[in-house]
């Protein structure tokens, strides 16, 4: 009997152990699918010991005569360097039709009637972590009876900004105005990544996605939404995607129009290697097959000739920035190369860069101003260095998966394709995943229409189902 007593209480033991140790694993588990929200200091010098301004201030873009007379002289003064005889874009942005270019921002270009067009939606900054924040702020100008916004946070990238989304703005705030029904109405809210644009830039180092992704979390709580939808590409994917992780039961759903994987393993290589022969072994469809492969030409190959910019960007960015910072001419041409190629990679056969294929020139004059008049380039270019200079892989965020509802459009002239195989392994709850019909890089300011009517199904999707709720 004693010994029977004995072996039941080691037992119990043995259970307890076991018990304490599966509970430990799943609560830790739990707490490591969560990002550390980021609470920083940017502003300058030491952290103030009164608690921060969160007032919300009415913003206009507004630019002096005294600028636009120096912005002139510099045109007028710019050196241009004859371009290699059909060349066309492949050695970068072609001076000839950089003069072109020019000559229309010196002679035709009406700036301030585009303050106008960026002033048409409501802006403020508010100050968060010690740098002031700029946003565009727009709530529905109708709503049926009973109905509400649903607030989307959207996040540009580089060398993009705010007014990518002007376009797409009212057929989420309005969609019934432009034939996509009023089931789901947005209250749109676009902000500068800090060091872009019209936000501050951070005063200290190592400000990356994390730190955008806090702040911007910040700003959604100050303006009262304790739930909403997420959408960004570029940078813009980086930041929306962290939000995700630091506060997913926030977040009701994340929509991408470009993801990323850093964590590549054997089967990512073996997946290039015979994806190609073998595509439903490694959960490719046709279309993946056609993007990626062959994969030297359209990964590799591809990848090294189009990230010479983020090397520099993200090793010194002050050095190169420096001299753009200085010429109208130079940065237009930095600006314009990847406005062409990452639109479309055979537009670097065309001699104009196909430029105006997709965007008219004010629009792309008025993204290059909005650098300029700022003086951001620097700032927004040293955000590849605090995102990329401690190694790809080597963050925690890159670490983790995503479990937030995820919706990817997957535009066909992106620089590089991520099959759904692949990003299923970062992002676990993917409920929609669609190869649009065409489109590059800048998607929502190349093919509103068509990021507005996935983002529109995706959402649609995810509150008939709930699935917010079974995150």
């Amino acid at each position: 009997r004693f010994c029977s007593s004995l072996a039941d209480i080691m037992m119990l033991e043995v259970f307890l152990v076991l018990g304490t140790l599966l509970i430990y694993f799943l609560f830790s588990k739990r707490r490591e699918e969560t990002l550390p929200f980021k609470d920083g200091w940017w502003g300058r010098g030491q952290k103030p010991v009164t608690k921060e301004d969160s007032s919300i201030r009415p913003f206009k873009v507004e630019t002096t005569e005294e600028e636009l007379s120096d912005l002139f002289r510099r045109l007028d003064q710019a050196r241009f360097t004859e371009p290699l005889e059909d060349s066309c874009f492949h050695y970068g942005t072609n001076s000839v039709h950089l003069r072109k270019v020019v000559s229309y921002w010196k002679n035709q270009f009406n700036w301030k009637k585009q303050v106008e067009v960026l002033n048409k939606y409501p802006q403020f900054k508010t100050k968060i972590q010690g740098i002031d924040i700029h946003f565009v702020h727009i709530k529905p100008p109708r709503l049926p009876e009973g109905q509400a916004a649903k607030p989307l946070l959207m996040v540009h990238g580089w060398p993009g900004s705010f007014y990518e989304f002007y376009k797409i703005i009212p057929l989420l705030t309005d969609p019934a105005s432009h034939g996509l029904g009023d089931e789901h109405i947005f209250e749109v809210i676009c902000p500068s990544i800090p060091g872009y644009g019209f936000s501050e830039a951070p005063h200290k180092k190592d400000f990356n996605s994390v730190s955008a992704a806090s702040v911007f979390y910040e700003l959604m709580l100050r303006l009262g939404f304790n739930e909403f939808y997420t959408q960004g590409g570029d940078w813009g994917w980086l930041i929306c995607t962290n939000l995700a992780q630091i506060a997913p039961n926030r977040v009701k759903g994340l929509h991408l129009n470009m993801v990323s994987v850093s964590k590549l393993g054997p089967t990512h290589l073996l997946s290039v290697l015979l994806g190609r022969y073998f595509p439903g072994l490694f959960g490719f469809q046709d279309e993946d097959v056609r993007r990626m492969f062959p994969f030297l030409k359209k990964g590799l190959y591809r990848i090294l000739a189009e990230s010479g910019y983020a090397h520099i960007q993200a090793t010194k960015p002050d050095t190169v920035g420096c001299g753009l910072n200085d010429s109208p001419v130079g940065l237009a041409a930095y600006i314009l190369e990847k406005f062409s190629s990452w639109t479309d990679m055979e537009f670097q056969n065309l001699e104009d860069g196909g430029l105006e294929r997709k965007f008219s020139l004010d629009d792309l004059l008025t993204n290059i101003m909005i650098y300029w008049v700022s003086g951001c380039i620097v700032s927004s270019m040293r955000f590849y260095k605090e995102n990329l200079q401690k190694g790809i892989g080597t963050q925690k965020h890159e670490k983790l998966t995503v479990q937030v509802p995820t919706g990817i459009a997957a535009f066909p002239n992106e620089i590089f394709h991520i099959p759904q195989a692949w990003a299923k392994k970062k992002y676990t709850n993917i409920v929609s995943f669609h190869f649009m019909p065409r489109g590059g890089h800048f998607a929502a300011f190349e093919e509103p229409e068509l990021l507005a009517k996935d983002i529109l199904q995706f959402v649609d999707k995810v509150e008939k189902e709930q699935l917010w709720r079974k995150k």
